[in-house]
């Protein structure tokens, strides 16, 4: 009987165990689904595996036809099987060899030192076709780990361009991978990019932005005190001005991994961010126990029917009965309308970019038409804001003038606050305590100033720090580029400051709290009933009952139309408030958690 070698009875064992397995696919070929990667029959023992014999085992192993599960084609498969490539045909073997007889045959285990070794191989594997990355890969911080140091941790091909899925390098889909496939290692960086708003952006899944190799170079990069560093603080500069051609020497000092948990390096960043969180703690430690105590004691006052159902008509002057008081203008009317309106504009498209790997985020900046988009309709409704906001003074200014000798800075039509403020806040927490009787106001709450005051330091912060980044070229031809890390901390702090008090405990003290629950029309309509006004602001009532001015301020009730309107459009702005307010919450509670 004629003897068969040992080697080739393995490769003809092999062939008939393919055989069999492909033969078992085929025969459930007609319900296979659409786009699967139909078996053919085997070559001869002696033949190398083509693709088809490959990726009937492993066709979902990192392959997908185009369409499936979403993913792009990959470049380096068959031609004929996911369509044509840049690369054009290229077989599993061709990088594969080890599987040239038989299939899996010296491919070593993962964490093995046999597998370290094979990955050094990997950069000159791949530079059989690609001679002039591999030779810049060589001579890079990388190459240098893994080729003559033979770090198995350094980076090689495989690590950033993912085998299984290898893109067009200029293709946004790589962009994004190679960004990821960086961070898998520098967890810190990817962490610090990410807060920048180049970071942001690409968290969002979008790759206008700059991405780690667009800076710090990709084959051939260098460490960054490295003179060759494409980063190196003498390289810079022309590195920012691939993307910002009129960058000054000033923008090259932006920190673009600034981080605020570290002192040492950052100590202005970390000043920053620590007087940002001092703000938001303080501010709302105040303002959340006060609107928490109020609601206590108002509710338990309207339960006892101590509170405004107790005011009768009859107690009003002769022939007030239903009229109303005129509290605000049409114009002022419209300019809270204006302000609120694109206030809610400001957060919708300025909140996904401050909290982009949150859930929501993606899906809002995708029905904003994209960043670009979002940040012509941030900044259009940001001039319309500060607007707002600069007609107001204008206008402060211009009745001011002209009332200068009668006005008092601390009087009864002045919103700045003063003393009687002081006593005020006393008096509501020993109300809120039982301990005293509700306070009567004035024309101005205490807390109505402080709605009013607010937004001109919250402008301010939000305004200049948003103008600096919108206007980078000139920010930077006369600051140092550390203040773009100052002024993105300053804008989004107080941005989320902002939205949360004002859909929280503003919309408190004006819609929510038991006296006014579900809704107080006042500054749509204008006008408040007589008996509100008197209990609302009892000293203003009184003294213009006693000068006999009253009758000068008072209307007729808004028509039932326009009543219907006002409900209408407050409803609509809550909602919508309200809304906003928990995809913002829900961004911070999903970033906190994340550490960020």
């Amino acid at each position: 009987m004629m003897r068969i070698p040992g080697s080739a009875l393995l490769r003809v064992t092999a062939c008939l165990l393919a055989i069999s397995s492909l033969g078992a696919l085929s025969a459930g070929a007609a319900d296979a689904p659409a786009g699967a990667v139909a078996p053919v029959a085997s070559t001869a023992a002696t033949d190398k595996p083509d693709n088809d014999t490959c990726l009937a085992c492993h066709g979902n192993a990192g392959f997908s036809a185009p369409g499936a599960g979403g993913k792009e084609r990959p470049l380096h498969v068959a031609q004929d099987k996911f369509g044509a490539s840049s690369h054009g045909k290229l077989e599993c073997v061709s990088c594969h060899t080890a599987i040239t007889d038989v299939p899996h045959k010296n491919i070593p285990a993962e964490g093995s030192p046999a597998r370290a070794a094979q990955r050094k191989t990997i950069p000159d594997l791949c530079g059989t076709c690609h001679a002039k990355q591999r030779d810049e890969y060589a001579t890079s911080v990388h190459g240098r780990e893994a080729l003559e140091k033979g770090n198995p941790a350094a980076a090689v091909c495989s690590d950033c361009h993912k085998p299984h899925a290898v893109q067009d390098p200029t293709g946004d889909v790589a962009r994004l991978t190679i960004t990821k496939s960086c961070g898998s290692c520098h967890k810190d960086m990817l962490r610090t990019y990410t807060e920048t708003y180049h970071g942001q952006i690409n968290a969002l899944g979008y790759a206008n932005t700059a991405k780690c190799f667009d800076c710090h170079g990709s084959h051939g990069i260098q460490r960054v005190g490295d003179p060759a560093s494409s980063v190196h603080r003498k390289n810079r500069l022309e590195t920012c001005q691939k993307c910002h051609i009129n960058a000054s020497e000033g923008f090259a000092t932006f920190a673009p991994h600034g981080d605020a948990r570290d002192f040492a390096r950052y100590p202005m960043i970390w000043l920053a961010q620590k007087m940002m969180v001092g703000l938001l703690v303080g501010t709302f430690a105040f303002f959340w126990l006060h609107t928490a105590m109020w609601f206590y004691r108002e509710y338990k006052e309207r339960s006892e029917r101590k509170s405004r159902p107790q005011v009768l008509a009859s107690a009003l002057p002769t022939g007030t009965t239903g009229k109303h008081f005129q509290r605000f203008s049409a114009t002022w009317r419209v300019a809270h309308l204006t302000f609120a309106l694109s206030l809610m504009v400001l957060t919708l498209t300025g909140m996904p970019v401050f909290y982009p790997e949150s859930s929501w985020a993606p899906a809002v900046m995708k029905l904003l038409g994209g960043p670009q988009t979002a940040a012509i309709i941030h900044r259009v409704a940001a001039v319309v804001f500060a607007g707002v906001f600069f007609w107001h003074l204008g206008y402060v200014a211009l009745r001011l003038a002209r009332n200068w000798k009668n006005f008092r800075i601390f009087g009864s039509d002045s919103l700045i606050p003063g003393l009687q403020d002081l006593k005020d806040i006393i008096a509501m927490f020993t109300w809120f305590i039982g301990k005293g009787t509700r306070p009567i106001f004035d024309r101005w709450t205490y807390w109505e100033k402080f709605d009013y005051w607010a937004p001109f330091w919250g402008v301010t912060i939000i305004g200049v720090s948003g103008l600096m980044m919108w206007l980078p070229n000139l920010t930077a031809s006369f600051l140092p580029g550390w203040v773009f890390n100052i002024a993105a901390i300053f804008h989004g702090e107080e941005a989320f400051l902002a939205v949360v008090f004002l859909f929280t405990v503003h919309f408190f003290n004006n819609h929510f709290r038991p006296d006014k629950f579900p809704l107080d029309i006042v500054m749509f309509t204008g006008t408040m009933t007589l008996e509100a006004f008197r209990h609302e602001h009892g000293v203003q009532y009184q003294r213009l009952l006693d000068s006999g001015e009253l009758e000068k301020h008072l209307v007729d009730a808004p028509s039932q139309p326009m009543t219907l309107g006002a409900k209408i459009l407050g409803t609509v702005l809550i909602i919508v408030g309200l809304t906003l307010l928990v995809f913002v919450l829900a961004g911070f509670l999903q970033g906190f958690s994340g550490g960020h």
